[in-house]
C-alpha cells in the first residue's frame, strides 16, 4: 500500500476500523454445500490483525450486507466490537457506529471492495480499498491494499494505522511475547 502523506495524516486519527465481509475477509466466493449451507473461509492474519488492533486500543467493527450466522460467527471468536448483519444502507450504518461509540467521521476507517461500501467510504475519514475491489470503490479510496480480500489486506490496514500512529513495533512486540516469542 502506498503511504501518502494525506493516508497517513488520516490513518494517525483512526480509532473504529470498519470492514465489510465479502470481498475484504472473505475473497468474496460463496461457496454452497450440497445441502445449501454456506461456506467462507477467512485469511488468519486478518484474525490476528483484529487482535492486534484491540492490542493498540482501536475499535473495530464488521458491517456486512448478508445476514450469515458465519460472520456473526467469525466476529465473535476475533472479539470484534461491534457486528452489524443485514446493513443494505452501510452510509448510514457507519453513522451509527459513529454515534455508538462517540467517534467524529475523521476517527473512522473502512474497508470496502464493492458498490454498497461506497456510502459508508464517503463518511469516514480513511477510505480504504482492497487491490481487487470494482473500479468504483478504488476512486473514492484514499489508499488502496496490496493484498487482495480474503488475503490479508485487514492486516495491511492494520498495519497502516499503526505505523502512522507510532505504535506498531509496541503493539507487534507485546503480542509476540504474549503468544510464546521472546
Amino acid at each position: 500500500m502506498r503511504l501518502a502523506r494525506r493516508v497517513l495524516a488520516r490513518a494517525r486519527r483512526v480509532r473504529l476500523l470498519v470492514m465489510d465481509v465479502d470481498g475484504v475477509l472473505t475473497d468474496g466466493r460463496m461457496i454452497l454445500s450440497e445441502r445449501g449451507d454456506e461456506l467462507k473461509a477467512f485469511h488468519t492474519r486478518d484474525g490476528v490483525a483484529v487482535a492486534l488492533a484491540k492490542r493498540a486500543g482501536l475499535r473495530t467493527a464488521i458491517v456486512t450486507g448478508e445476514s450469515s450466522p458465519i460472520a456473526k460467527a467469525r466476529g465473535a471468536k476475533l472479539g470484534v466490537d461491534s457486528v452489524v448483519l443485514g446493513a443494505r444502507r452501510k452510509g448510514e450504518t457507519v453513522e451509527a457506529l459513529m454515534t455508538e461509540f462517540g467517534l467524529a467521521a475523521d476517527a473512522v476507517a473502512y474497508l470496502g471492495d464493492d458498490l454498497l461500501d461506497i456510502p459508508a467510504m464517503q463518511r469516514v475519514g480513511l477510505a480504504l480499498a482492497v487491490r481487487d475491489a470494482a473500479a468504483a470503490v478504488v476512486a473514492v479510496a484514499h489508499a488502496v491494499t496490496r493484498a487482495a480480500g480474503g488475503q490479508g489486506a485487514v492486516r495491511e490496514c492494520v498495519e497502516l494505522i499503526l505505523k502512522a500512529q507510532g505504535s506498531w513495533q509496541r503493539t507487534l512486540r507485546g503480542y509476540v511475547s504474549e503468544h510464546g516469542g521472546r
